[in-house]
């Protein structure tokens, strides 16, 4: 069971929305709120997957891969 975990996380990334969407687009708005961000700063962990990671390439200056 140790090693599902692992890959589990593994398979995930973490995104942190580190700088506010005050005075952008309603599009680049309501990227933030689908992926589940409701403060400034907050880290949440979703799947590594190319989709995901083509979310967070359309609004880099607002999110970040942590690592």
């Amino acid at each position: 069971m140790a090693k599902k975990t692992e890959n589990t996380n593994s398979g995930n990334i973490k995104i942190q929305y580190y700088r506010s969407s005050i005075g952008y687009s309603k599009k680049q708005k309501d990227i933030v709120k689908s992926l589940g961000i409701t403060k400034l700063n907050q880290t949440v962990e979703r799947p590594d997957t190319p989709a995901m990671r083509g979310i967070v390439e359309k609004i880099p200056h607002l999110l970040r891969i942590v690592e």
